[in-house]
């Protein structure tokens, strides 16, 4: 999960008590930025929950790589067990540890496909081999052997050789729009800090509670 790309967020708080703060994308910024400078590998590494058609939960690691008022975006292929869930249910939930701060930060709510200009663009951005495994993997699908992947990367390789790599059809980026955003700060035996925001709509102001631990 070394792949990143700039992210775009809100300016941050400064300093105080995040107990305090009423804008949780606000205090979200605030705590990447910190998470940023001192997670030695990945902060934008997140799990992704999502619910299969027998009401079992998936949950799996991806990478954030866009958040704001609209929501917070991650891509996948459409055609794996993590994007069927997303269109048939149009829900998920997404959790942030950063062990370097001892924090995490828990979301709930609907997820939508993002736009195609969107898509479009960030998959112009990344690394053109990665764009050709894109189109080799045909993801959460039995493979038959490591070389028919290999052999898969040689024809698209070939096939793209020269020019841009479009994206593929079956690969987009998926946005999920939290009704509930939890803050979890450790503190000494076991009595965390716990602050809970959440709405009842998407359009609807935000509710603050602290939690007890």
């Amino acid at each position: 999960m070394s792949e990143s790309a700039p992210i775009e967020h809100p300016s941050g708080l400064t300093s105080g008590d995040f107990t305090e703060a009423e804008d949780p994308l606000r205090l979200f910024a605030t705590w990447f930025e910190e998470a940023t400078r001192s997670e030695p590998r990945d902060p934008t590494a997140m799990s992704l929950a999502t619910v299969d058609a027998d009401g079992l939960p998936n949950v799996r690691m991806v990478l954030m790589k866009s958040f704001g008022e609209r929501g917070f975006v991650f891509y996948t292929n459409v055609d794996s067990k993590k994007g069927q869930e997303l269109d048939r249910d149009h829900k998920g939930a997404l959790l942030f540890h950063w062990k370097s701060l001892n924090r995490q930060v828990r979301l709930r709510g609907p997820v939508e496909r993002i736009e195609d200009a969107e898509a479009d663009a960030y998959f112009a951005t990344r690394p053109r081999l990665t764009q050709i495994g894109t189109w080799a993997s045909k993801q959460s699908a039995p493979l038959e052997s490591p070389r028919a992947f290999e052999k898969a990367i040689a024809f698209y390789a070939a096939k793209f050789v020269v020019g841009a790599i479009p994206r593929p059809p079956n690969w987009t980026g998926y946005r999920l729009r939290p009704l509930l955003i939890e803050f979890w700060q450790d503190r000494p035996f076991r009595l965390h800090d716990r602050v809970e925001f959440r709405r009842d709509t998407l359009e609807a102001p935000w509710q603050k509670t602290r939690l007890y631990p």
